[in-house]
């Protein structure tokens, strides 16, 4: 019965040195198994940090306003064979009658011009020929291309520059003109035809986001005399005047614009994407303008 439990004891003893490893090994993993927790939980928060400041730097960008510009002070254009009173037209184209002729537009609230043609004929003594237009163009602002006033000053810079350098034009002399809208220019030349000498006047100015374009001429037909082309100009220069105080007067009660800057195109069809469209849409009225009346003049 003792070797028996001896060898019962003996059986027993491996056993409790086979379980030790096995605690000691279940002990080491438990901190190492903590531990690759910590790291997970870690790496887990600075992951959500980068994230956090990714989309405040996206509803930053997001709140940013939007681009905006100076409104245009005009949303209107007066009916352009209307901005001359029927006293200057009797001074100017006396036989011209009451009406001009409307020249073609798309957008009347951007852009219209009208011309009067007036012959005085005096039979064997010759005859005077007068012939006057008014161009009205109007710029919106847009947040692509800048404030109204701005464009109009750009399109009234490059008026005068075409004055200065039409084709032909002789003794070309440039001068500013006081108290009409924000800045205008006078430009004068003769040009000589078979017919006689033509005194031509141009007078150029801006207001506000508007500009006006007066063209005057006059000549001596059939051996009449020449007219005087300091009068011609002194003409020139009230009707001009006249007609940007049409203008203002168009917008002073309800004729301004929104106030809400524009982010469309500009008002005009021909303007409409670049200045360059404008102008030379607008040149081609001036142009068939300007070839009436030498055809008029060629004519009588």
């Amino acid at each position: 019965m003792q070797r028996r439990a001896q060898r019962d004891q003996r059986a027993q003893r491996p056993r409790r040195a086979g379980r030790l490893p096995r605690v000691l090994v279940c002990a080491v993993a438990v901190p190492v198994m903590l531990a690759a927790a910590g790291c997970s939980s870690d790496s887990g928060s600075g992951s959500g940090d980068e994230g956090g400041k990714a989309a405040k730097s996206t509803a930053s960008a997001s709140a940013s306003p939007s681009p905006t510009v100076r409104p245009a002070a005009y949303a209107k254009l007066p009916e352009p064979c209307e901005v001359l009173s029927e006293d200057t037209l009797g001074d100017l184209v006396p036989k011209a009658g009451k009406s001009g002729k409307e020249g073609t537009s798309d957008d009347t609230s951007a852009r219209g011009s009208c011309s009067w043609s007036s012959l005085d004929d005096n039979g064997v003594k010759g005859s005077q020929f007068r012939w006057l237009n008014v161009s009205l163009l109007r710029f919106e602002s847009d947040v692509a291309r800048g404030a109204g006033d701005e464009l109009a000053h750009e399109y009234y810079t490059k008026q005068v520059q075409d004055a200065q350098a039409a084709e032909g034009a002789q003794k070309v002399k440039t001068e500013p003109v006081a108290g009409t809208g924000d800045e205008a220019t006078a430009v004068r030349y003769d040009l000589k035809k078979k017919d006689g000498t033509f005194k031509q006047q141009t007078v150029v100015a801006r207001v506000e986001n508007v500009v006006v374009t007066l063209d005057y001429n006059g000549a001596g037909l059939a051996g009449d005399k020449t007219p005087d082309a300091d009068d011609l100009m002194k003409d020139a220069r009230e009707a001009a005047k006249e007609a940007v105080a049409a203008v203002v007067d168009a917008n002073d009660a309800d004729g301004k614009a929104s106030g809400s800057p524009s982010t469309g195109a500009s008002a005009t069809k021909g303007s409409a994407g670049t200045s360059g469209g404008t102008d030379k849409a607008d040149d081609g009225d001036d142009d068939e303008s300007r070839s009436s009346s030498k055809s008029t003049a060629k004519k009588s």
